[in-house]
């Protein structure tokens, strides 16, 4: 066989092999194993996938690594292993195809979102994806490039310039789509043609995430816009799990049937992801033996033009009270903590109190300690619904993915929560939960311009929603932070994202907060200096060194340490704070105070304010 596979899809149809996961997964290899690293450990399974595949008539099979980049690698530890993990999957392919097929480099996306939203930059994916390209291409062991399961087309276009960057293997480049017809990010089939038309590619499509029949219909859109080779991958069906197994119910007859169907609609490259199994790759071959390319006549189909209809925003003292207050008086809000338990009466009661009181606004913080308790939703909704005082609600990025993270927003929206916090969160292994995983789809920074978006009636791919969320977007900043420097400039690229308010950790010596503010002076978003009472040098002495990110300075420690325990030690702390209070009041951009009593003593907050604000 020739192993020239431009010239190969050009002449004929081109059947690819089907998933590798799912079959070492049906071998027994745990779900939660690194599958890449199964090149190292067990090559003979993996070499045994190939040849089973090969046998059923697959012309091309892909290397098991379509994970074995250093980012999606790393959290088994072996992210330092991308070159032997890729050169050895490179090697099993090439045993088994020998002569008989081709070997093509299976390349998979970052597995996070980058940056703006995410935490990887460009030019960290594009080296991630040089460095693999590198390592498959590196011995002559492969023929061709499949980059795939791509989630939007920035992130293609990155994997393709790097992977060109190293190598001059032809590229088939696959990104994946929803049930909706649109990438992971929103974008549609149009305009992925479009906006790859430049890149030299021999093969375009899709793969994963959708069976056959949605996949089908973006393969025909595309089609109705390009002349360009074309190629489909597409799963299965959707999984289900019986018996405690995930099992692809889609058969082999079904897929050879859609097999046709892709051909006739212009495809010449053709294989499975996930669920498909050398049944449904021989099911395909017999189908389309017969078969030859469709060359399909381009029509002059006008594109339709998709109006990126940005709605104004709703002035900031417009969205809620809290908003409208922001400096105009001195602020002031406590923080409750959800309930561990099903009960909400104490975190409505303390609520209630604070009211009556003057505080402006309640804080909800969001699974504090990475702990479990009640959704800070739910309880927001309780506070704002029963005792009729505004909430800030604290949203973190650690437990959910992207999707789902705009999609709870839009829904606290929807149930009239108008203030939020956005930070990134406590990591789990810190609560009570340690085997507990965490999602970080992005942090901080990300969510901010995600929210940002929302508020100009966009979603996070920055297509319109139709109308537009008016959150007052708030942000966390540590002026005691041991890495000043980086938390300046994160707190600058929070800005520039849309934040709109900041409240700080807590601050025991203004000139703490004073240094901070000196190095953030181009910023006039207002502060709100963080408090938290002092209840015993004990206390004192598990924050500064046991919770990240607090400091407590050692003349503070000493103070707590010299005050006699108990009611004297509380008032000593509530004195500390009121101090603190009064000192950072001097400072024109502090515009109020975020209090955080201690084991939900809401007393204490209003001791700290009491004669000062």
């Amino acid at each position: 066989m020739s192993r020239d596979i431009s010239q190969a899809i050009a002449e004929r149809i081109v059947l690819a092999d089907g998933a590798m996961g799912t079959m070492l997964y049906a071998r027994g290899v745990f779900i939660n194993t690194c599958f890449d690293e199964l090149n190292i450990t067990r090559p003979s399974m993996v070499q045994d996938v190939h040849e089973a595949y090969i046998n059923v008539g697959a012309e091309i099979i892909e290397t098991n690594t379509f994970g074995a980049n250093r980012f999606k690698l790393a959290p088994f530890g072996l992210d330092d292993r991308v070159g032997a993990i890729n050169k050895a999957g490179a090697q099993i392919a090439r045993r088994a195809a020998g002569k008989r097929a081709f070997v093509g480099g299976s390349i998979g996306p970052m597995g996070k979102p980058l940056r703006p939203l995410g935490k990887i930059s460009r030019e960290q994916a594009a080296e991630a994806y040089r460095e693999q390209a590198e390592a498959l291409a590196e011995n002559g062991d492969i023929d061709l490039f499949i980059i795939e399961t791509i989630p939007n087309i920035e992130e293609m276009k990155i994997a393709i310039e790097a992977v060109s960057s190293v190598s001059d293997l032809p590229i088939v480049a696959l990104l994946t789509f929803s049930d909706e017809g649109r990438t992971l990010m929103g974008e549609p089939p149009e305009q992925v043609v479009e906006d790859l038309s430049g890149f030299d590619v021999a093969a375009l499509g899709l793969n994963c995430s959708i069976g056959p029949q949605p996949m089908l219909e973006v393969i025909e859109k595309m089609r109705r816009h390009t002349d360009r080779t074309l190629s489909t991958m597409p799963n299965a069906g959707a999984p289900r799990l019986v018996e405690s197994r995930f099992i692809y119910l889609t058969s082999p007859e079904y897929m050879a049937e859609y097999a046709k169907r892709f051909i006739q609609s212009g495809v010449s490259l053709i294989g499975g992801c996930c669920g498909t199994t050398p049944a449904h790759i021989k099911a395909m071959a017999d189908a389309i033996k017969a078969l030859r390319p469709v060359h399909v006549q381009i029509a002059d189909v006008p594109t339709e033009e998709v109006e990126h209809e940005i709605q104004p925003e709703t002035p900031l003292a417009e969205r809620s009270r809290f908003a409208n207050a922001l400096g105009k008086e001195f602020v002031i809000s406590v923080e409750i903590d959800p309930p561990k338990g099903l009960d909400p009466k104490k975190s409505l009661d303390g609520a209630r109190l604070l009211k009556v009181h003057g505080v402006h606004v309640i804080n909800i913080a969001d699974g504090p300690r990475a702990s479990a308790r009640m959704s800070p939703m739910a309880l927001a909704t309780l506070i704002e619904r029963e005792v009729g005082i505004e909430t800030l609600l604290h949203y973190c990025c650690r437990d959910r993915n992207l999707l789902g993270m705009q999609a709870d927003l839009i829904g606290a929206h929807a149930i009239g929560l108008r203030n939020v916090l956005i930070i990134t969160g406590d990591p789990p292994k810190l609560g009570d939960y340690p085997s507990a995983t965490a999602v970080f789809d992005v942090d901080s920074i990300g969510l901010v311009r995600i929210v940002s978006n929302l508020n100009r009636g966009l979603d996070l791919a920055g297509n319109p929603l139709g109308s537009a969320t008016s959150f007052a977007i708030g942000v966390g900043a540590n002026p005691g932070a041991m890495d000043l420097d980086t938390e300046v400039r994160r707190f600058h690229e929070k800005t520039a994202s849309g934040a709109e308010f900041v409240l700080t950790q807590p601050v025991y010596e203004a000139s703490l907060l004073e240094a901070f503010l000196d190095r953030t002076r181009q910023s006039q978003i207002p502060v709100m200096v963080g408090l938290l009472p002092l209840s015993s040098y004990k206390n004192a002495e598990f924050l500064h060194n046991e919770v990240p990110g607090m400091q407590i300075p050692e003349r503070i420690r000493q103070r707590m340490k010299n005050a006699p325990a108990g009611e004297r030690a509380r008032a000593e702390g509530i004195e500390i704070a009121r101090e603190a209070l009064k000192d950072c009041m001097t400072f024109p951009r502090v515009k109020g105070a975020y209090i955080m009593p201690p084991f939900g003593r809401y007393q204490a907050a209003l001791e700290i304010i009491d004669g000062i604000v």
